[in-house]
């Protein structure tokens, strides 16, 4: 098992977690930290108001994962996430990049930071 050290920042809703991700990941050099989006509703296309969603800017500066993955149409669930997950930190891994897990879903983030096995869906 390879043990992966993730800087995480987890809050509640408008406690101010995306803007100091962002700056932090802004400090360091260019390239060297992507940022894996922990939030149940970023997921989501097309749902950009009350989500607090990085802005065209913000992912065109910082790399971004997990952030308009789903259809809202579509069912998603942390077992996907999980999933979604791996994908970005081969991306992020193959980069020679850090990873910063941002968000307030907590079982997002106790998923893969624990690495809870989610068998079917949840």
């Amino acid at each position: 098992m390879t043990i992966r050290r993730s800087v995480v920042v987890l809050g509640s809703t408008a406690s101010g977690k995306s803007d100091a991700a962002m700056t932090a990941a802004l400090l360091q050099p260019r390239g060297s930290v992507q940022i894996i989006a922990a939030d149940a509703m970023q997921v989501y296309k097309r749902m950009d108001i009350g989500t607090a969603k990085p802005t065209v800017a913000d992912q065109a500066a910082i790399p971004h994962h997990c952030v308009d993955v789903a259809e809202p149409s579509e069912r998603y669930n942390v077992a996907r996430y999980v999933d979604d997950v791996a994908v970005a930190r081969k991306v992020i891994g193959e980069a020679g990049a850090a990873e910063l897990v941002v968000g307030g879903t907590g079982l997002y983030v106790t998923a893969i930071v624990d690495g809870l096995d989610m068998p079917g869906e949840f």
